[in-house]
């Protein structure tokens, strides 16, 4: 099946290019963050974002240098100006929002329904109205569920493990969740080959719209403008297209 790559630029938006684009970028990133970022077998750093961050340097034909940091010492360097960018798949929330600033989404993390092969279906309200759903408990899929599939019966498991295999023995017909991660399950081993994706991602505001961005520090707009600028750039010449493909075999759209 053709893997669906997202596009989250409007090329008719894209305008000249800045007035005022940064000489370097010092990018900072985890190294324990597959497949984003982390070493390969003879320990060369490499991934989504790694790669991601090399395109966009060279679009903007700037210098560039990683950083590694682990995750939660990622901030305190940026605030500490040891790196001028930070891209390790942190999450604009209201609280991030508030101290640094950050680039357009460039990529998101819808929900996907996964079904048993062979027993595909359109994973509607109505198709599913009293039917069993796997999801894990406490999650935004769960509270998803409960709110637009209420008349489905919605099983919570303790983990994704639990939830997944639950679709193994038939107690469920479906099992809702994170989209990314599924596509590496159902591309792996521990499925068994067993499911596919079924319908298109939910992407629904509120639930699952934040996704991944690069953050900088507040008042850095120079670089966040340079950066948006070659991430819409990317993808017009279809380098995010290559990207999202070499590390995505299974798309999750």
């Amino acid at each position: 099946m053709p893997v669906t790559v997202p596009n989250f630029w409007d090329p008719r938006s894209i305008g000249d290019r800045p007035l005022i684009e940064p000489e370097t970028i010092r990018f900072l990133a985890s190294d324990d963050f597959p497949p984003f970022s982390f070493r390969d077998g003879t320990g060369r750093l490499t991934g989504f974002n790694i790669d991601l961050a090399r395109a966009i340097c060279e679009e903007m034909n700037a210098a560039c240098s990683l950083r590694i940091k682990s995750f939660d010492a990622l901030v305190p360097a940026l605030v500490r100006e040891e790196g001028d960018a930070i891209i390790a798949g942190l999450a604009p929330t209201e609280a991030n929002v508030k101290t640094l600033r950050f680039s357009d989404r460039y990529l998101g993390l819808p929900a996907r329904f996964a079904v048993l092969k062979g027993k595909e279906m359109d994973p509607t309200p109505e198709e599913l109205a009293g039917k069993p759903i796997s999801v894990v408990g406490g999650t935004v899929h769960e509270a998803f569920l409960k709110a637009y599939f209420a008349d489905a019966e919605i099983l919570a498991y303790d983990t994704a493990t639990e939830a997944r295999a639950a679709l193994g023995t038939d107690e469920v017909v479906a099992h809702f969740g994170d989209g990314l991660s599924l596509s590496f399950w159902l591309n792996g081993t521990t499925s068994g080959d067993c499911c596919t994706f079924a319908g298109g991602p939910w992407i629904e505001p509120g639930y699952f719209d934040r996704g991944m961005a690069i953050a900088f520090r507040a008042e850095d707009s120079v670089r966040q403008a340079a950066v948006d600028h070659a991430l819409n750039r990317l993808q017009i010449n279809g380098v995010y297209s290559e990207l999202y493909l070499r590390y995505f075999p299974v798309g999750f759209y």
